[in-house]
């Protein structure tokens, strides 16, 4: 069993800046794919961005640019790094972990950090 823990989300305002880390425990995910999704009020979970085990990465077009995901495995921790975040971006993003990649199928997921950004 693998647990996943979000934290970093905030409130920021517009053109800011927030670094979310998501820390694993329970097995080592270095042949995980590791994912940032965000869910925003009445919308549907979606991926914002990914990194495979193989260190491929992947971004949504609203992410591509300002956001950066990476991953330390030593730490078993996974990041997401925002630049000038907009207000749309408010949302709870969520930390996924999928065996290989989080893009065909996601087995664990965090609990969630707020994201707020205001303008």
């Amino acid at each position: 069993q693998v647990q996943l823990v979000e934290s970093g989300g905030g409130l920021v305002q517009a053109g800011g800046s927030l670094r979310l880390s998501c820390a694993a425990s329970g097995r080592t995910l270095s042949n995980y794919g590791m994912g940032w999704f965000r869910q925003a009020p009445g919308k549907e979970r979606e991926l914002v961005a990914a990194t495979s085990s193989g260190g491929s990465t992947y971004y949504a077009d609203s992410a591509k640019g300002r956001f950066t995901i990476s991953r330390d495995n030593a730490k078993n921790t996974v990041y997401l790094q925002m630049n000038s975040l907009k207000p749309e971006d408010t949302a709870v993003y969520y930390c996924g972990a999928g065996l290989w990649t989080v893009r065909d199928s996601v087995d664990y997921w965090g609990q969630g950090t707020q994201v707020t950004v205001s303008s």
